[in-house]
């Protein structure tokens, strides 16, 4: 039985907190009570914040990433080398390969990976739309840079059989990653290196 704060309102905030990833009840709590203990603004600032973010960051039509636009600001720069693709999981990647600053083109954004034990298959993914881009898009190159997992190349290899009819070169990361590792979770050198030195798909 979850424990009552001798408020309602003071309950509601802990179960909504605690439903956040990572948060339990405990830190729900000292979350609720520190934003109690602030001036009303800062809790109007936060919540006004996470309402707006809700309400006006949707996808990018292009690469799936996150955007206040149609188009995300990745998309729309004209410095980015528009003829390569760096295939990612998920928003976090594309985070996470900005930081390394070692690639300059541009993504698309997978939203998860082939898992048929949880249920996730193909037509799951954004794997059709990528297929559409290399058809309709002048790209020369797409790096593979999931996470070096078996669901990570799993997908890898399903994307290398639907691009296998084109002529565009297919890449992955080169292994410097370890095994079994989320791409989330790789130091910025190692994964500056891996894009530097990325191989063949074939090859692998």
């Amino acid at each position: 039985m979850e424990q009552s704060y001798n408020s309602s309102l003071l309950d509601t905030a802990v179960a909504e907190l605690a439903k956040l990833p990572g948060i339990g009840r405990k830190t729900a709590l000292r979350l609720a009570l520190h934003l109690l203990r602030q001036d009303e603004e800062v809790a109007h600032s936060l919540g006004s914040a996470i309402i707006n973010m809700r309400d006006n960051i949707s996808y990018c039509q292009r690469c799936h990433n996150i955007s206040e636009n149609d188009t995300c600001d990745i998309c729309s720069d004209k410095r980015r080398d528009s003829s390569i693709i760096c295939v990612v999981e998920n928003v976090k990647d594309v985070l996470t390969v900005e930081s390394s600053r070692e690639f300059s083109g541009l993504y698309h954004v997978l939203g998860g990976l082939i898992s048929p034990l949880d249920g996730i298959g193909p037509s799951d993914l954004e794997i059709d739309s990528l297929v559409n881009r290399v058809s309709s898009e002048n790209i020369s190159e797409v790096i593979l840079a999931l996470s070096p997992t078996i669901e990570g190349d799993t997908t890898n290899f399903y994307i290398f059989r639907k691009l296998s009819s084109t002529d565009v070169k297919i890449t992955v990361l080169a292994r410097g990653l370890s095994i079994g590792n989320e791409l989330e979770y790789t130091d910025e050198l190692t994964l500056g290196r891996s894009i530097l030195n990325r191989i063949p798909f074939s090859a692998t």
